[in-house]
């Protein structure tokens, strides 16, 4: 099994969306990021631990590879948009890839290149960053399986 975690916005939606794609394993909503120490959601609902609301996704590279992977997440979200997604706004809702090994920086480099050059986004510059993955901190259990919980209504979708 291979790890990787993305921040794009509401982790609500995107551990979601990550549930099903085939060869996924599970999915954990979470905080990573940024420097403070076990972090609830009270701490980064501030904007400032420097923590993004952030998906840990753990994967079978047999199943699914890490472009498909990178495929789904510059899919569910606007790359564009700085420190926000929709609704939400702040540092904790940035557009990120954690990579966890060399390999992951280079596809995940490549792949915002290549679609920076698509010209999808009409001229509009990428913002993600694409960052070496630190500790991730898991989220409360009543964030986890959110959307499966609540409805998707929950997460403005």
């Amino acid at each position: 099994m291979e790890m990787a975690t993305f921040a794009a916005g509401c982790f609500w939606h995107v551990e979601a969306t990550f549930r099903e794609v085939k060869g996924v394993v599970s999915v954990q909503s979470g905080y990573t990021g940024g420097d403070f120490k076990d972090p609830g959601y009270e701490d980064v609902h501030t904007g400032k631990t420097g923590h993004a609301e952030s998906v840990l996704v753990e994967f079978d590279p047999s199943k699914v590879t890490y472009e498909q992977l990178l495929e789904v997440f510059w899919r569910i979200h606007d790359p564009t948009q700085v420190n926000r997604q929709g609704p939400d706004f702040g540092n904790q809702y940035r557009s990120a890839i954690f990579y966890h090994t060399d390999e992951q920086k280079a596809k995940a480099t490549a792949s915002r290149d290549e679609l920076q050059n698509s010209q999808r986004y009409k001229g509009k510059k990428i913002a993600t960053q694409i960052v070496p993955a630190g500790e991730f901190w898991r989220a409360e259990e009543y964030h986890q399986r959110y959307l499966e919980k609540h409805g998707a209504l929950s997460c403005g979708i």
